[in-house]
């Protein structure tokens, strides 16, 4: 059997798994989802679900990577017990990072599209209506299918490279540069005149709010953005557990992952609401913020120019980090299933992996038409299905195979996830794991059609 290839650092592992978990979720969702709820008062709600829901998961996922060796094509079938069928799973998972790229390439098309837009100063005349120039943008079958295409050539390169000369080292430069980016659009949006409302709206507890919205909808809130956050439960954090050694324990890697992760989003607040509050913008919902809003204030803003090309290459680099850990992910199924090499598996991914973006790319313009299911576009359908049933459904198979005596076993477990130095697994929390977490990931799948087709 060929050694499995290791990752050169720790802090590698910590930046890919990192790079994996951000996306454009912190940079818009969480601050909105934060001030519509209450500012800080849903902050700490939204801690405490991230650890009690989402941490446990992402270390059942690093262990049975460990543990396996594998990729989620053959994790299951070294793992699972003799005669049982858990290695069924393997597909579902692996649609689901095929699913994920689907619609995200044509998103991460979109900051590199901008970055051009900021660069060649498209919006440095005030009188120019960003909704019109992100609508023409979507509207447009070369800009979409290009930023596209671009993206799929980009992972398709750096993953051919190889683990730790290509998707290790560019992760590691590109997550270093986000937060460096990141921390001077912060200095500088905090800074700006009239700051201080949007950092009071943000930071200061307003518990009227979640009175306003009833404490059960920002509990479903909170425990949606801690679940959806991390992209569990389509093996995209196993793969990396497959590639660490067993220095370290895995409840402590993923705490320090979980935090990380919490500090782009927290950090993405501050950069959002103290400039649309200086700036008198409503934040708005969605991706409008990021195209619409914010591209707003940085035609007002001094040196506006700078600024908007510094966000959407910080955006560009969450987008892509997400990007290149996935397609690591369904390179590695090819090697596990068929015994591709990695420039074979690269190369044939990236060519279907662009065919099979296509449609979400088109859905914006010649294919506008085509409704799924009567309410959605093709990008809003292909996120209903990883979103709304692949997570949940990958994550709930992560837990009782982690955790019932007919999967993996908790035994077997949490000797994997407590080998090495570091935070402990707790062995309290075995009941808690085994019965009431994959309880409520149902709810919050249940929840989540609830929202969708009960309007």
């Amino acid at each position: 059997m060929e050694k499995r290839e290791r990752l050169s650092s720790r802090i590698g592992f910590i930046l890919m798994s990192v790079g994996c978990a951000v996306g454009l979720g912190n940079v818009w969702r969480f601050p909105y989802i934060t001030g519509k709820y209450g500012g800080a008062a849903f902050v700490l709600i939204y801690l405490a679900f991230l650890v009690i829901l989402g941490l446990p998961i992402m270390v059942m996922e690093f262990s049975v990577g460990r543990a396996s060796q594998r990729s989620a094509a053959k994790s299951f079938h070294v793992l699972e017990p003799k005669g049982s069928k858990w290695h069924i799973a393997s597909w579902l998972i692996m649609a689901g990072n095929y699913i994920l790229m689907m619609f995200y390439t044509t998103v991460g098309g979109w900051m590199l599209i901008y970055v051009k837009k900021m660069l060649a100063g498209e919006f440095s005349d005030s009188a120019v209506n960003t909704g019109e120039v992100f609508n023409a943008t979507l509207a447009s079958p070369s800009a979409m299918v290009i930023g596209m295409l671009l993206v799929v050539i980009l992972g398709t390169l750096v993953c051919s490279i190889g683990l730790q000369k290509g998707v290790e080292r560019i992760t590691k430069w590109m997550m270093a540069l986000l937060f460096v980016i990141l921390l001077v659009l912060c200095v500088r949006s905090v800074t700006l005149k009239g700051a201080g409302e949007g950092l009071s709206f943000y930071l200061v507890p307003d518990f009227s709010r979640i009175k306003e919205y009833g404490i059960g909808e920002v509990l479903y809130a909170a425990m949606g953005q801690a679940f959806f956050t991390l992209s569990l439960g389509i093996g995209a954090m196993a793969i990396f557990g497959s590639y660490v050694n067993k220095d370290r324990s895995l409840t402590g890697e993923a705490l320090n992952i979980c935090v990380l992760d919490t500090v782009v989003a927290f950090l993405a607040g501050l950069i959002i609401f103290p400039a649309c509050f200086a700036f008198d913008v409503n934040p708005g919902e969605g991706p409008g913020l990021v195209f619409v809003t914010l591209p707003n204030i940085f035609q007002q803003m001094a040196g506006g120019r700078i600024w908007g090309t510094l966000f959407f290459v910080f955006m560009s680099f969450a987008a892509l980090s997400t990007i290149i850990a996935v397609f690591q992910n369904i390179i590695s199924f090819y090697e596990d299933l068929w015994g591709f090499g990695k420039k074979k598996a690269a190369l044939v991914n990236g060519i279907v992996i662009a065919v099979l973006s296509i449609p979400c790319a088109l859905g914006f313009n010649v294919w506008s038409e085509i409704r799924p299911l009567g309410i959605f576009d093709i990008q809003g359908f292909e996120d209903f299905i990883i979103s709304n049933n692949i997570l949940p459904i990958g994550s709930l198979i992560y837990l009782v195979f982690c955790t019932w005596k007919f999967g993996w076993g908790w035994k077997n477990f949490t000797e994997e996830a407590d080998t090495g130095k570091g935070l402990k697994f707790p062995k309290w929390s075995r009941i808690y794991v085994s019965f009431l977490l994959p309880v409520i990931v149902l709810v919050i799948f249940v929840m989540g059609y609830i929202q969708t087709f009960g309007k």
